[in-house]
């Protein structure tokens, strides 16, 4: 199965039982794995020790980096579960493009790349400069109806992400990776972070840094997304 929605609720059931160590059980059925209070700890590790990382990076590492997709290259795609969905689960990294196989309540980025330009941002809730992207985002939306923008809350749980959301008003589509496994795909080391691709998924600005986490910083790369072939 390659859709939106499979065992592991957007992934695969089976590898999710492998990385846990075989510990679930066999009451998750297909659909979506259910977060339990079990690995609420483990995902609150995993914010804290990105947002440690990101802090590090931003301080002490150069402006250029390898994290994310470079200029030229093409958008890893994935789909994740919607933080505004009542959809439980982890991120499929190798999801269906066919519209007929999503589910609604996940972010399906190779669907986005098919109809529009994108600007994808990654972020962590407790990175008050990345949240601050998120918000740029959402007011560049009303302006660049054309452009497709979204963000995943890297290592975040469903409830953290939807609170999050809740409180900025942010109707852009926002996913929650819970396990960290789009930041993997990504290799995220630092926050703010946005690709800006076109129509496709092919890069064409990769920015990092809080230097881009305003409305006014962000506004002429979006612009320039329009204006390319």
């Amino acid at each position: 199965m390659n859709g939106d929605a499979q065992p592991r609720g957007p992934g695969d059931h089976r590898a999710a039982r492998e990385r846990r160590g075989g510990r679930e059980g066999d009451s998750h059925r297909a659909g979506a794995v259910l977060q339990t209070r079990r690995y609420a700890w483990a995902v609150g590790v995993v914010g804290l020790a990105l947002l440690i990382a990101f802090s590090i990076q931003l301080l002490t590492g150069p402006r250029t980096s390898t994290t994310g997709v470079a200029p030229g290259r093409t958008l890893h795609m994935f789909a994740a579960p919607l933080a505004a969905s009542n959809l439980n689960g982890i991120p499929n990294p190798r999801p269906s493009c066919d519209p007929a196989r999503h589910d609604p309540r996940a972010l399906n980025l190779c669907l986005l790349v098919r109809a529009r330009p994108v600007a994808v941002a990654f972020f962590v809730p407790q990175a008050k400069q990345c949240v601050a992207q998120v918000d740029a985002m959402q007011r560049l939306a009303a302006r660049f109806g054309s452009v497709a923008f979204a963000a995943v809350a890297v290592g975040a749980s469903h409830a953290i992400t939807a609170s999050l959301v809740r409180r900025h008003h942010w109707t852009i589509p926002i996913a929650y990776d819970s396990n960290g496994e789009v930041g993997g795909l990504y290799g995220v080391a630092a926050c703010p972070m946005i690709e800006l691709a076109r129509r496709g998924g092919v890069v064409a600005d990769r920015l990092i840094g809080d230097r881009w986490a305003s409305t006014q910083a962000l506004a002429p790369f979006v612009q320039a997304l329009l204006a390319a072939p």
